[in-house]
């Protein structure tokens, strides 16, 4: 019992108490509502809340971290557990319900006794009833995007039909294409849109290629809300859109016409957002195709990879590269569009080169940056004001920040116009002309104008947000009477103590206050002195501690005159407020254009300032359309690294050259810097598609569509995938999906199965690569024998064609001849590595002796690629060996190739349309043939 004493007292729960009638009336309402497992419920008892049942529990266990939070509501077997919650803690749920899990709904319920009803919904894509508690004390990270996808699933591949709403950002979206069976082409999409929910429509039969959707939208981190098929409907869907869309309706009837699924989608979105309940959305919204073409396309799998956004584990802001760039100094305008600039780097040359050519005149020019950073100090949010006026949600309060915001362009302008450099014309260009059209009479110094006009400006020193009187004649009116009361109501108390010859304010005090309004007060001590007249001449209020409150019937009067007045003042102000807010609502698409311009301008100014404010600056990188140039970068670094303070880094260079040095394998020791070098390589790309320096001395960079990454094992116990079952999936994924465009990073592939298993997939999705993809390739192993790829005279004896543009590159080590003691090196140079460092690694990590010592004795037996072929001195031992070595490559190779067609044959088994006993018949024939070629490849042979 103290425990929970002690708890209570520690955070403070509000006390839960409902009396027999109460308690009955609600058991009966809660027992009645309809079971939703992923609904977080909660009613609000109006200074605190409360959750009960499965939800009471989750929450004690889950923010309170114990259950003695847990309180009995009712008796016996039919008692309900229940929490009750403040609204603190609320406002924690809520924002790690909605912002940070993708599992759970919220809703809450307002009433009394049995009868409660529901008012607020909210789910991680539709965060709009509740953004006035997730806000209220922190910036909005990123704007939440709900999808609704129609998959149609066919033979010959899948078709998805999807559209998106961005609930803050009023933007509607539609998008229709082919994708294969790992969704891959869909998994870019959700990354490029940011979204956090995904409605499908609800399936009968839990078929694979649904269960393979619900996977990739899982690996993206998607909330999944079933809904009925027929509310996928296209049925007055261009009539809904005219309402909401700006503009005529031709248009979107047009762009509608152009999809045959996707239409469906939208119509879901719409009953599913209430978008229609809500006029205040009419003419307000955008609507648009979204081509996956537009940007470069990012998997979830390539974001974890590079580290792109940020993540809880992260142990300071500079693990992602989100933390390390964001240095944005708007109120989370920049911060959002950063957010957005990562997950879509761009692809045109032209547009990349704008951004750099921003950012390098404000690197060069430090005065320029410095300047204009002060100034976007002190621009508020301009988006979500602008959010709360459209919906009609704001007050003065928000009117007056959009001014003081407003007020600080025309420095932002004039700092922009005394710019003279290199590239004056583009930022004249680009915002001088942009801001002069924004703040000309008929935008932004209108908008000005009426607020000085309409604020009483000088009331905001004492934080009080009021309509100037000057504004309204009645409101003036008003506000004399007021001034006139208060003076004759001070001229009372002024009279009232002289006539009780006590001094003014320090003896006879004059209050107002809600109980009694205006009245007199003397303490206790004085009381006894003026008794006599206090029974005669006035009425006594209340006799307390502090002192007697008494009252006469002329201060009465006046009190009472005073509150009537005062109530009509606030009655004329509101009606006035509503009057400014509804014309500031005119300046909307204003105010919008100006925070584009501001938060684009934030983030390449924060770009600036990372470039230029890294111990080693950064550099601007040449860019080049993706069909020519090469990707080179000289004294590259992984910008997330160094900036570690344990870190000192050791550049290097990456040459990847078509037709030479186009696919890379890179050997070398484990923590001997091959992850990290192949990760900077991409996260090197994807900063400077993104528009920003990057960290090498010199950058030329051929444009990719796409990074795929392969790197790092990991389990998914919780769907039921292996390790080498998730490496496989992602591969699969590359191997369907990547282009001779794209950027393919893969690291230790085929480590999650037997050495040979492991060994002949590797070995054949690097030939098929290289042969049949073509991209640029950073494959990272420790299987040396692939190195082998890479000899000029392979030749292979099946189709006699040549494997072009492999190279092999290793990161070096050194160990000391004497002590064997092993030094990491951390530089990537040409050639394969002479030998595997496993043991060296095991004796790092103080193996026992006895364990290294047998280590060696075993890998000196099981070692078939001996490092003596390249560290021998003697020539006739070595010719000897590479010979009897390229023997043994010509059977690996021509059994690898055999391999490959089998994995091939196997993979294009239609298995989703066979039944068991097809399937099986179908491998068997198969591995019967595979078995009766592997008579004459020993290499082979040892798979039987």
């Amino acid at each position: 019992m103290e425990v929970e004493e002690a708890f209570e007292e520690q955070n403070k729960l509000p006390e839960f108490k409902l009396d027999g009638k109460q308690a009955q009336g609600f058991l009966a309402f809660f027992r009645a509502l309809p079971s939703d497992a992923r609904a977080v419920r909660f009613f609000d008892r109006r200074d605190y809340y409360t959750a009960h049942g499965e939800n009471a529990i989750f929450i004690a266990k889950t923010y309170y971290h114990t259950t003695t939070a847990l309180r009995q509501l009712g008796n016996g077997p039919n008692g309900l557990s229940s929490v009750s919650v403040s609204k603190n803690m609320f406002e924690t749920i809520a924002r790690d319900l909605l912002l940070e899990r993708t599992d759970h709904t919220l809703e809450v319920y307002e009433g009394s006794g049995s009868n409660w009803r529901l008012v607020k919904t909210g789910s991680p894509g539709n965060i709009g009833s509740f953004e006035d508690v997730l806000f209220a004390n922190c910036d909005m990270q990123e704007s939440p995007v709900v999808v609704a996808i129609v998959p149609i699933f066919r033979d010959a591949g899948y078709t998805i039909g999807l559209g998106y709403v961005d609930l803050t950002k009023r933007v509607l979206g539609l998008a229709e294409f082919i994708d294969d069976s790992h969704f891959t082409n869909l998994e870019s999409a959700l990354v490029a849109l940011g979204c956090k929910e995904c409605l499908l429509p609800v399936e009968g039969n839990k078929s694979n290629e649904n269960k393979a959707l619900r996977d990739a939208l899982t690996r993206c981190g998607v909330m999944v809300t079933e809904r009925k098929k027929t509310e996928f409907k296209t049925r007055d869907l261009v009539e809904d859109l005219g309402r909401l869309v700006k503009g005529p309706v031709q248009p979107v009837r047009d762009l509608i016409a152009n999809f045959e699924y996707a239409p469906g989608s939208l119509g879901a979105l719409l009953s599913y957002s209430e978008l229609l309940a809500d006029e205040s959305n009419y003419g307000n919204y955008s609507i648009g195709k979204y081509s996956l073409d537009c940007y470069m396309r990012l998997d979830s799998a390539a974001m974890r990879a590079l580290n792109v956004l940020e993540s809880k584990t992260d142990a300071n802001k500079n693990f992602s590269l989100f933390g390390l760039m964001n240095r944005t100094c708007t109120a989370g305008m920049g911060r959002r569009l950063l957010h957005r600039w990562l997950k879509q780097p761009l692809l045109d040359v032209g547009e990349i080169n704008t951004r750099l050519d921003l950012v390098q005149a404000f690197v060069d020019d430090t005065a320029l940056r410095q300047d204009l950073r002060q100034h976007l100090k002190r621009i508020s949010d301009i988006e979500r004001l602008v959010h709360n006026l459209n919906k009609r949600r704001a007050g003065l309060q928000h009117i007056v920040k959009l001014y003081q915001s407003s007020a600080r362009v025309p420095y932002i302008k004039s700092t922009l116009q005394n710019y003279d450099g290199q590239f004056s014309s583009l930022i004249k260009e680009k915002y001088v002309e942009a801001l002069q059209i924004l703040t000309n009479d008929d935008h932004l110094n209108k908008f000005i104008s009426l607020v000085e006009t309409a604020v009483d400006l000088d009331q905001l020193e004492n934080g009080e947000y009021m309509i100037s009187p000057s504004y309204d004649a009645g409101l003036a009116e008003l506000k004399d009477e007021l001034t006139s009361l208060e003076q004759q109501i001070q001229n009372l108390h002024k009279q009232t103590a002289n006539d009780l010859d006590l001094p003014i304010d320090k003896a006879l005090k004059l209050d107002k206050g809600t109980q009694f309004g205006h009245v007199f007060r003397i303490t206790k001590k004085e009381e006894p002195k003026i008794r006599k007249k206090l029974s005669t001449q006035f009425i006594v209020l209340e006799t307390r501690k502090d002192g007697v409150k008494f009252t006469n019937t002329k201060l009465k009067k006046l009190g009472d005159r005073y509150q009537k007045t005062l109530e009509e003042y606030k009655s004329c102000q509101k009606f006035i407020v509503d009057k400014v807010v509804n014309t500031s609502v005119s300046f909307a698409e204003v105010f919008e254009s100006l925070a584009a311009l501001l938060s684009e301008m934030d983030v390449l100014l924060s770009f600036a300032d990372l470039a230029s404010s890294c111990p080693t600056p950064y550099t601007r990188p040449d860019i080049t359309p993706s069909d020519v140039g090469d990707i080179v970068l000289i004294g590259s670094r992984h910008p997330c690294v160094e900036a570690q303070d344990w870190v000192n880094f050791i550049p290097n260079d990456c040459k990847l050259v078509r037709d030479k040095s186009w696919f890379q394998i890179i050997t070398g020791p484990n923590m001997g810097g091959k992850s990290t070098f192949i990760r900077q390589v991409g996260v090197n790309i994807l900063m400077a598609q993104v528009g920003c320096f990057v960290p090498c001395d010199k950058a030329s960079i051929s444009v990719r569509d796409c990074i795929f990454a392969r790197v790092g094992a990991g389990d998914c116990q919780l769907r039921g995938v292996s390790t080498f079952m998730q490496e496989m999936l992602e591969t699969a994924s590359i191997l369907k999906g990547a282009t001779d465009r794209s950027l393919i990073i893969i690291d230790e592939l085929g480590r999650g199965t037997s050495t040979y298993d492991g060994f002949g997939l590797a070995w054949a999705i690097c030939e098929y690569l290289v042969e049949v993809i073509k991209a640029p390739t950073l494959f990272a192993t420790h299987f040396h024998e692939l190195t082998a790829l890479a000899n000029e005279n392979n030749v292979h004896e099946t189709d006699m064609k040549q494997v072009v543009g492999v190279a092999n590159y290793h990161v070096s080590a050194h160990i000391d001849s004497l002590s064997r003691k092993l030094t990491m090196l951390y530089k990537v140079e040409p050639g394969a590595c002479d030998q595997s460092f496993g043991i060296h690694v095991a004796e790092f990590a103080n193996f026992p002796e006895s364990v290294v010592a047998l280590a060696r004795e075993k890998a000196a037996e099981l070692e078939d690629f001996s490092p003596a072929a390249v560290i021998l001195n003697n020539p006739g031992e070595k010719e000897g060996l590479k010979r009897k070595r390229d023997s043994d490559l010509d059977d690996m190779s021509k059994g690898a190739a055999r391999a490959h067609l089998f994995l091939k044959e196997f993979s294009d088994l239609p298995v989703e349309t066979m039944d068991l006993k097809q399937a099986l018949l179908q491998v068997g024939k198969l591995r019967d043939e595979l078995e009766k070629d592997a008579k004459d490849c020993c290499w082979l042979q040892q798979f039987f």
